[in-house]
């Protein structure tokens, strides 16, 4: 009998011991396993900004963006934007992207803290960089340091979809370039198109890389530009002028990036009239707050006007 009774402790012992090792071993592999939010913090990728490498997240959930010339791209390729400087905001193009993000601006520390982003995008230009650099991994992005298809690859790398960003930036310049070549056919190559632009009380007409639309009709298009526009605008990107002069600077074809509060009062004149374009009905008058930029949202937008101004297609 005593022999059974040790017998019994024995394998009561065995048995305790077993469910007590197996509950540390759950316990401990349940706090081993990271929480959802500690591994989106822990799955990162090391993106090469312009200012050296920078640990940012592989799949972003809240981005702030601070810098309009590139939120159009940041858009075409993630949609997780809760907050957007006051240009981007104000694009009609732009407003289904960014119903909910919330406008902010470099000096609106506080409410940016308040969105909790993940990532921040920021112009060179921006202020308190430091500042938003301490709130989330911040990118600076400087317009005109790379051209603009290239831009758009970056902010593909950043948000880590270059693939998905090269594929879009090929199928783009080929439709471009085959809409250029039906264009040059129906109009002759020797015609000219000018871009501008009311803002204010002044007039501007533009180079080939300040968006506008600039970028497909002289770069993937191929069309040319006034001489006198090339002199002046080309190297800067952009000239002001007087609406007096505006004659000389107009070509054959003339896209209008019109700002509805400007003062237009030149379309008025005699001289704007008198222009050939003007007379010839071959003026596309667009809304500039559309028109401004160039990222892939706009630049879709633009092509689509240019192919039914130029080919009525």
């Amino acid at each position: 009998m005593k022999k059974i009774i040790i017998l019994a402790l024995i394998v009561f012992a065995l048995i305790t011991s077993a469910c007590s090792n197996e509950t540390i071993t759950n316990e401990t592999s349940s706090n081993d396993k990271p929480s959802n939010t500690e591994s989106n913090e822990l799955h990162t990728i090391t993106y090469e900004s312009e200012n050296g490498p920078i640990e940012v997240p592989a799949d972003p959930q809240r981005i702030v963006v601070l810098n309009s010339f590139v939120s159009g791209s940041v858009m075409a390729f993630d949609e997780d934007i809760v907050g957007v400087d006051t240009w981007t905001k104000g694009n009609p193009r732009y407003e289904k992207y960014i119903e909910d993000a919330v406008e902010v601006s470099d000096q609106d520390l506080e409410k940016i803290i308040e969105l909790e982003p993940d990532l921040i995008i920021a112009a060179s230009t921006n202020n308190n960089l430091d500042k938003l650099s301490k709130i989330a991994p911040t990118v600076t992005f400087t317009y005109g340091k790379v051209d603009y298809l290239t831009q758009i690859l970056e902010v593909g790398k950043l948000l880590n979809k270059e693939q998905e960003a090269r594929e879009w930036i090929d199928n783009f310049k080929t439709r471009a370039k085959e809409a250029g070549e039906k264009i040059k056919e129906k109009i002759g190559t020797n015609k000219t198109v000018s871009v501008i632009e009311s803002f204010n009380k002044q007039l501007y007409v533009f180079g080939d890389n300040w968006g506008r639309g600039t970028e497909i009709l002289y770069q993937e298009m191929k069309l040319k530009m006034p001489e006198k526009v090339k002199e002046m605008a080309l190297e800067a990107g952009y000239y002001a002028i007087s609406p007096e002069v505006l004659p000389e600077y107009a070509g054959d074809y003339v896209i209008f990036s019109k700002n509805s509060a400007a003062d237009n009062f030149f379309q008025e004149t005699e001289t704007y009239k008198n222009i050939p374009a003007v007379k010839n009905n071959r003026v596309l008058e667009v809304n500039a707050k559309e028109f401004y930029f160039n990222g892939p949202i706009t630049l879709e937008y633009q092509l689509e006007l240019f192919t039914d101004f130029f080919l009525g297609e």
